[in-house]
């Protein structure tokens, strides 16, 4: 069976990929850093189904976390950049150090994470790397504001889809799924939801199994690399 690395795997967004993956055929490699209770529970969830599954932790933001999980991974066929930071602060009172986890997470723990595990995605004969990035980077919308230095993070990330699907190719496909207002934050107020949702083209909030779907169908698309997929209900073109 090929094998998938999900960071972030045992929570959210990550979650619902690593379940998906695996209901799709894939055996499933589940990171997680502190949410390790979580990623056991999604493990065995995955077993039920007959995949073969493993909890690997790792804290992605220190200097040796990415290259010391990639040692632990084997062979691989997909990776999916899912683990992030994401925390609401004014622009004016973001911190050096908020900022520099901000982009050690978001940022450097991807780029050394595929740069480590380039030769094991290439050895598959199929490789694919697919980033969680998010709609907001190239349509701000409301929920967005006070969430500056995490923007900032998936913007560079988004670029690194690109970048990477023309340096990484022809082995390895890299590709982006740009959720929108999919479980919105603790953050967003009733009015700010309420102005979200009646801009919306589909009126619902998404959810984590919706993104979870369009990972699915790039894991599983040969053809198609250095794109970006929104799941937005629509809302980037509103």
């Amino acid at each position: 069976m090929p094998t998938a690395l999900v960071t972030g795997g045992g929570i959210r967004v990550g979650r619902a990929i690593a379940l998906a993956l695996g209901r799709a055929g894939f055996d499933v490699i589940v990171h997680a850093h502190r949410s390790v209770m979580e990623a056991e529970a999604v493990v065995a969830e995955l077993v039920a189904l007959g995949r073969t599954a493993r909890v690997e932790q790792a804290d992605l933001s220190s200097p040796d976390g990415p290259g010391s999980l990639a040692a632990r991974v084997g062979e691989l066929q997909v990776l999916v950049n899912s683990a992030a930071a994401y925390e609401h602060v004014d622009f004016s009172d973001v911190t050096r150090a908020q900022l520099e986890r901000m982009l050690s997470v978001n940022v450097v723990a991807p780029f050394l994470l595929t740069q480590a595990l380039r030769p094991a995605l290439e050895a598959s004969g199929a490789g694919c790397v697919i980033n969680i990035t998010d709609m907001a980077v190239s349509h701000a919308y409301t929920a967005t504001h006070f969430f500056s230095h995490y923007l900032a993070s998936k913007a560079a990330l988004d670029q690194l889809t690109r970048s990477w699907a023309l340096e990484l190719g022809p082995k390895i496909r890299v590709n982006a799924v740009a959720p929108g207002p999919v479980a919105m934050a603790a953050e967003t107020t009733a009015a700010q939801k309420s102005d979200i949702l009646g801009r919306i083209p589909l009126r619902r909030e998404g959810s984590p199994e919706d993104v979870a779907q369009a990972v699915v169908f790039l894991a599983q698309a040969p053809y198609i690399t250095g794109q970006t997929i929104r799941v937005d209900g629509g809302l980037s073109v509103a």
